[in-house]
């Protein structure tokens, strides 16, 4: 299969007129009802849907997945059969594979929203760029000069984060056209330099939006940052919220922006019915007073010309920038982004190898971490490995922590690095208790012990047990308080796994300002791939 561009992000079910014992994924065709594979931001869609059902008689039945990892499944053949439709923000990604571009059928475009920055207003109005004109090299320099900070999704992960890695390059090429792969070298260093102010990622624009705001309220330990780079509609909905401490100031640079246009479209493998309610449900959703209405909830532009925006838009005239339609200029982007453009990332991986991880566990364990050395090269796993520049450590515990195990992939000629976390992972074995809390203590006494590198840092606890030895969580909490700022801003990303504690992990993950996963009913290499978009 050719190459392609793919990221993880979660797959979740939303009930949208279906129960969750008749799931998606069990779902049978049937007149009246759209099986449709769907970026998870469409959520907010629902009470929209829900009167299209009533309107046109087309109930919508949505599985979420990320947009790149939706291009993967399509260019596999999984969706053929399975949807009758997919739903993403944009289709320049299945566009630009053959396999899944040759099952897009019929699109009809329902809203629009450009990826802009949005600054604290207090912070926009410093910087002299409150209904200023400005351009991506004005930001890429204050980015250089520490004049502000931001949040931005995984590019490898998110059609948010792409968008903006996309747009940027483009920008800062100069050329008036898409940037090529050839390009990419040329334009580095100044990417670098807007990238150097980017202090938090995410796998997604929903869970970076929170955690902005969370971080803005003093909710969560993590450092204050000064903006977001994400979808037009995921800021002005923030503003809608009243839940910020002041509003973000959105800056449109005028030298242009890549908007998603979210194209319903209809799959070439789908029933003569499903074409019907697909031709029904789009021509409802297109039709102007329902237009508005998408717009008042969602904060989308709306797609058709004769419905004019409110003023929460500001009037803003958007120029749209080149998007590359080729693999080769996706991967030199992506490559270029992990291991010479963003700040590299620093992970301590705190992982169970107690006595009940022994058999399939441990081995899945070994697999999932060999993974993401490159073991795992298939569709997804390629921008989902470890990066050059990048800090890895390995704290095995069962009755006690072992001692840590620390890595440093090199920018170029990684892989003699990568062989030996390899060899590391796969030497994993299962025996003893289980010391949650104080391997978590010593992962975090290892990083007090490192000055402060600037870089992505975080702790990516796997657990498939309840604590039985050693500290509890009590405890571990009294220690996390006692600790320097910046530890207290280090998030820890708890694995659900086995019979580990739900509660305990969710409590780990909201006291330290990370992302509970669950891997219960899930691939684990799934899942540790996923957390890459938050590191």
């Amino acid at each position: 299969m050719k190459r392609l561009i793919a990221g993880i992000a979660a797959i979740a079910l939303v009930l949208t007129g279906c129960s969750s014992e008749d799931t998606p994924a069990e779902s049978k065709a049937e007149p009246g009802k759209l099986r449709i594979l769907a970026g998870s931001e469409l959520a907010d869609l629902k009470p929209i849907l829900d009167q299209a059902a009533q309107a046109t008689g087309v109930r919508v039945e949505f599985t979420f997945t990320g947009t790149l990892e939706g291009s993967e499944t399509l260019a596999s053949g999984k969706a053929d059969g399975k949807y009758d439709a997919v739903w993403f923000s944009s289709n320049r990604y299945p566009q630009a594979i053959p396999d899944a571009a040759r099952r897009l059928g019929n699109q009809v475009k329902i809203m629009n929203s450009p990826v802009v920055l949005g600054l604290a207003k207090s912070k926009a109005e410093a910087l002299g760029w409150a209904g200023k004109p400005v351009t991506w090299s004005d930001i890429a320099k204050a980015a250089e000069a520490g004049k502000f900070s931001y949040g931005m999704t995984d590019p490898s992960a998110s059609n948010s984060g792409f968008s903006a890695l996309v747009g940027v390059a483009s920008a800062l090429a100069g050329t008036g056209s898409a940037i090529s792969a050839a390009q990419v070298g040329a334009v580095t260093p100044e990417l670098k330099k807007f990238f150097a102010a980017q202090a938090m990622s995410a796998g997604s624009s929903g869970w970076l939006s929170d955690a902005y705001q969370r971080r803005a309220t003093g909710q969560d330990p993590g450092q204050k940052i000064d903006g977001l780079i994400n979808y037009e509609s995921v800021l002005l909905t923030l503003n809608a919220s009243g839940s910020l401490p002041e509003p973000l100031s959105l800056i449109y640079p005028s030298d242009g922006v890549v908007t998603a246009d979210y194209p319903l479209t209809l799959l070439t493998s789908a029933s003569e019915a499903a074409r019907n309610d697909h031709q029904k449900l789009t021509d409802y959703l297109r039709v102007p007073d329902v237009q508005r209405d998408i717009m008042s909830r969602t904060h989308r532009r709306p797609a058709i010309p004769n419905v004019g925006l409110t003023p929460e838009f500001g009037g803003q005239t958007l120029v749209e920038l080149p998007f590359p339609a080729t693999q080769d200029a996706f991967d030199a982007l992506l490559s270029a982004y992990f291991d010479q453009i963003r700040r590299p990332s620093r992970t301590v991986y705190v992982v169970d190898t107690s006595g009940s991880m022994e058999g399939d566990r441990i081995d899945g364990l070994r697999s999932a971490l060999s993974g993401l050395t490159g073991a795992s090269n298939d569709l997804v796993g390629r921008f989902r490995r470890f990066h050059g520049r990048e800090e890895v450590t390995f704290i095995p515990f069962n009755t006690t922590p072992s001692q840590p195990i620390s890595f440093t992939i090199p920018q170029t000629g990684q892989q003699a690095e990568l062989d030996r976390i390899k060899s590391t992972v796969e030497s994993l074995s299962a025996g003893g208790g289980t010391a949650i809390y104080d391997s978590l203590n010593r992962a975090y006494d290892l990083l007090a012990s490192e000055p402060d590198s600037g870089r992505f840092t975080s702790i990516v606890l796997m657990t498939d047990g309840e604590n039985n030895n050693g500290t509890d969580l009590a405890g571990f909490q009294q220690a996390l308080a006692g600790r320097s700022a910046r530890l207290k801003g280090v998030p820890i990303f708890p694995i659900l796994f086995g019979e580990g504690s739900q509660d305990e992990m969710n409590t780990l993950a909201r006291v330290t300002g990370g992302k509970a996963f669950d891997a219960r009913n899930s691939d684990l290499q799934h899942v540790f791939q996923e957390i890459r978009g938050y590191q």
